[in-house]
């Protein structure tokens, strides 16, 4: 079921803008709403501002009115099995349970799926979130 993930996280992919680090990422995840929301990185001038693929699923996601993750996978093609820096694990994590899973593919799909609270064992939890 994780490889439509991976082929929306390999096409978001395509469309990034990493003139700087050339360190292209995608990302897609799948809400409660079954529907699959992509992003890639995006790189500005005053590098390393900009965001990452992740941020930039998150954001479609909130945008289209979804506000929960189910599953997420994430690709770059210079390195396999490349999971989310710290800050999108804690953005992840605001719109996860720790049972949400975490696909870390290479150029052939999913090879390594952990949970959330694999992923980011401490995250910071409010009464708001967690």
């Amino acid at each position: 079921m994780a490889r439509d993930l991976f082929e929306a996280a390999r096409e978001a992919m395509a469309k990034c803008h990493a003139p700087y680090s050339q360190f292209p990422v995608g990302a897609a995840i799948r809400a409660d709403d079954g529907r699959i929301y992509a992003g890639a990185n995006i790189e500005v001038v005053s590098f390393p501002e900009g965001w990452c693929a992740e941020t930039t699923a998150i954001g479609h996601m909130v945008m289209a009115g979804a506000k929960h993750i189910r599953e997420v996978a994430v690709f770059a093609e210079k390195l396999d099995l490349c999971s989310p820096c710290g800050g999108c694990r804690q953005r992840l994590a605001e719109f996860s349970d720790a049972d949400t899973l975490v696909h870390l593919c290479d150029a052939e799909g999913v090879k390594k799926t952990v949970r959330m609270d694999e992923l980011l064992p401490f995250a910071f939890a409010t009464e708001v979130i967690g």
